[in-house]
């Protein structure tokens, strides 16, 4: 059995077990996931990634009610309702999801074909999985933001109680403790247990002559979170993208808009060496110093997101990486993407959530939709 997913039951007692589990059993094996079935004994509910509850029939109303606060001192994820439709339990789901939200608790009644059942609880499966990843998790801060990072803090408090993420301020005098930065950020790493980090990167063109840009592509290929410029709400929104789907995201600056035809340009001069299929390296371009990256992503689908730092906001969009570029004017990954809503370049030019935006590959936005509620 498969110990991620646990289904517990809600039965009426006026409903006869052999016909109701008759039923049970020919819409359970109707689903294309794997499961171990508890019944009715909830004395290790939220122990399972995903635990969901089967209102079996109707009249369980009152059963759930007193389960309750049993239920909530165990987990605090939303109710997951499943039912099939027969024997009015979709008619006591809706009661019991109308109960729970007047009581603002969040719930999701999951009924529809076998497929649309099981894509949704493969959905919230992985949902749940990345919240595990997250929970508990150690990211750095590194200097802390750049002085032109004006809106890009975040509320340590807030993330830690909604994502269980522990934001760790660590001094720039850390970096200078090895000559080589890579190695530097490792020790860092080490010493703090940190899942990733920022860094205030641009401090290391004067202080050291070099960039950080190398060694960040490098350490996300490696599975950690390596942000730049000390941007805290950037850094949370690739914890994320990595937490699920376990890939890295790109951190980039929006450089050019076309209002009308949707289509962006996003450039930065460092990009995780496991999205490139190929990479040059080049000076920054800024400083004109030390080493810059002019990575290749593969031309295809890609979604653009981020989060703000007090979690209250949120964008994403998905769109079309339609080519590389290798201007000398700008930073040195160069991405031309092309929204598939053009209506949504309106929100960087009215309501954007810093400069720094995160581009990862494939349409993701009903996971990240779903991470997020």
């Amino acid at each position: 059995m498969n110990k991620n997913i646990a289904i517990f039951t809600l039965t009426s007692e006026l409903h006869d077990e052999k016909s109701v589990g008759a039923v049970t059993h020919k819409f359970l094996g109707s689903l294309g996931i794997e499961y171990e079935l508890k019944g009715n004994d909830y004395s290790d509910y939220g122990a399972a990634c995903l635990n969901l509850i089967y209102v079996r029939t109707g009249g369980t109303e009152g059963i759930f009610l007193k389960l309750l606060p049993e239920l909530q001192a165990k987990s605090n994820r939303p109710f997951y309702l499943l039912t099939s439709g027969k024997s009015n339990s979709l008619a006591a789901s809706m009661e019991i999801l109308s109960y729970l939200r007047q009581h603002n608790i969040q719930g999701e009644i999951i009924h529809g074909s076998p497929e649309y059942i099981t894509h949704r609880i493969c959905l919230l499966q992985k949902v749940e999985e990345a919240r595990r990843i997250l929970k508990g998790a150690r990211l750095g801060i590194i200097g802390q933001p750049s002085d032109w990072l004006i809106s890009s803090h975040a509320d340590k408090e807030l993330v830690k109680a909604r994502l269980g993420i522990e934001l760790i301020d660590i001094p720039m005098e850390a970096m200078y403790r090895n000559k080589d930065i890579y190695e530097s950020l490792k020790t860092v790493i080490a010493e703090y247990q940190l899942q990733g980090f920022t860094l205030r990167c641009f401090d290391l063109l004067t202080t050291l002559k070099n960039t950080g840009c190398l060694a960040l592509a490098k350490l996300n290929a490696e599975g950690y979170v390596a942000g730049c410029e000390g941007d805290v709400p950037a850094m949370l929104t690739m914890m994320i993208v990595r937490s699920l789907f376990g890939i890295s995201g790109f951190q980039a600056n929006p450089s050019n808009i076309n209002p009308d035809t949707g289509e962006m340009l996003f450039a930065h001069c460092t990009i995780p060496l496991d999205m490139v299929e190929r990479y040059e390296l080049d000076t920054h371009f800024e400083s004109g110093i030390g080493v810059g990256i002019r990575g290749y992503m593969k031309e295809g689908p890609v979604t653009v997101f981020k989060v703000s730092g007090d979690l209250s906001r949120h964008f994403i969009a998905e769109g079309t990486l339609v080519h590389n570029q290798a201007k000398p004017d700008l930073c040195r990954t160069q991405q031309v993407i092309q929204l598939a809503d053009k209506n949504l370049v309106q929100y960087f030019l009215t309501n954007p959530i810093g400069n720094h935006h995160i581009i990862m590959p494939g349409h993701q936005k009903e996971l990240l939709e779903k991470i997020l509620m």
